[in-house]
């Protein structure tokens, strides 16, 4: 009898003590995410159109993390929510492995298209970091490449910029330092006056302050449904904080459209077709190219023409007017080397292998020139005898010619 009262008491006091310890949990004051939020011109625009015009178009835009399931649903949903009596058309143009450069030139095709977008989420800081590490000025040339596009297109549009969380800008905040491409992205956010969230350092903070962990909640830098939840936290706090008391009387404004930062930033950036290259040896337009090998693909870049060679000394030329030039290929497990020339200048090389390219037909924008004068220019590629060693051929598959327009 004493065992069992003995034992009673202790589960008792055991349960006391988880108790205590989850009402403290629940009674503990998060971190504001307010406090990683910059506002600047705001919101107002879209909270306008939501509720006089009842229709909105709502896009989105960045890697994988925003075309993965997950923040963009809750976005959505919490819209449809919070304007019961607006109809809403929303734009998923999230596609992984894609930074800003990507950006700047597919967002005519895969955003701007649609039609006129009144509020447009924009994140490429993860993957600008890992595609372009060493080469800051593409932080810039992208990024401001999409925002003034966006606002030339429609100068009443509404766009949050994001920084998402990965390990090495946690690392950086932690030893004192700003991420480079936070830094430039932040740098045109400022100067567009972009209202932006900083979940890399919100994240950050929140785990140094023991509110959560990286390896059991947040997991991964593409979020587990915990982390998911964390970024909607946040957005929806900007959104509110940038509705909340808007004047019944309130007009829409046009944003201000500042002098360009970088004057070869592709602010005019899109595709070209592929037929429109003149063929001068073993090149070949596939209408549905669809790899034979085993090798991953992206989705949006499968089933769909392709300009394609595998014989080395295959040559083709492009002709365009603007001040940039590039290609976006299928870089897979045979992507070779290509030599290329623009007006006949110095012959270059590019191996078109990427560090993914031996599991993966993964969709890379190469800029092969981007400060040229805005006039007519011929484009020169030849496939090069040079191979990776990684590589198990010497194709070249170009989806679309990208150019920065005049």
């Amino acid at each position: 009898m004493k065992r069992f009262i003995f034992v009673s008491f202790l589960i008792f006091a055991m349960s006391s003590v988880v108790g205590q310890q989850i009402d403290t949990a629940r009674s503990k004051k998060l971190i504001d995410p307010a406090l990683y939020h910059e506002m600047r011109a705001g919101i107002t625009n879209s909270y306008i159109q939501f509720t006089t015009k009842k229709f909105g178009r709502v896009a989105f835009m960045g890697g994988s993390i925003t075309e993965m399931v997950g923040w963009r649903e809750k976005v959505c949903k919490y819209l449809e929510q919070r304007f019961p009596e607006t109809k809403f058309e929303f734009i998923a143009a999230g596609i992984s492995s894609t930074g800003s450069k990507p950006g700047a030139f597919r967002l005519e095709n895969d955003v701007l298209s649609k039609g006129n977008i009144d509020l447009f989420f924009e994140e490429a800081s993860v993957n600008d970091r890992v595609n372009d590490p060493d080469n800051l000025s593409v932080y810039i040339r992208g990024m401001e490449g999409i925002i003034r596009h966006a606002r030339k297109a429609n100068p009443y549009i509404d766009i949050v910029m994001m920084y998402f969380v990965d390990p090495e800008k946690m690392t950086d905040y932690n030893n004192g330092k700003i991420p480079d491409e936070i830094v430039n992205h932040n740098k045109i956010a400022e100067v567009y006056q972009v209202p932006s969230i900083n979940l890399a350092k919100e994240v950050t903070d929140r785990i140094n302050a023991h509110e959560f962990n990286w390896r059991d909640d947040f997991k991964n830098l593409h979020p587990s449904p915990f982390g998911q939840d964390i970024y909607f936290r946040s957005i929806k706090s900007l959104l509110e904080r940038g509705w909340n008391n808007v004047d019944a009387k309130a007009k829409p404004e046009k944003h201000a459209l500042p002098t360009q930062i970088d004057k070869y930033s592709y602010t005019n950036g899109l595709y070209v077709d592929i037929s429109k290259a003149i063929i001068i040896k073993n090149w070949k337009v596939v209408d549905c190219w669809k790899p034979t090998d085993s090798a991953g693909t992206r989705k949006q870049y499968v089933n769909c023409p392709a300009l394609i060679a595998e014989q080395t000394g295959a040559e083709l030329t492009f002709s365009f007017k603007g001040k940039a030039v590039g290609i976006c290929v299928a870089a897979g497990p045979d992507a070779g080397v290509i030599e290329y020339t623009v007006d006949e200048s110095t012959v270059k090389k590019l191996d078109l292998f990427t560090k993914w390219s031996s599991g993966l037909h993964i969709p890379w924008y190469y800029v092969l020139a981007d400060e040229l004068p805005n006039r007519k220019h011929i484009l020169r590629i030849k496939i090069s005898q040079d191979r990776n060693d990684k590589s198990k051929g010497n194709a070249c598959r170009i989806i679309h010619f990208l150019i920065n327009r005049p």
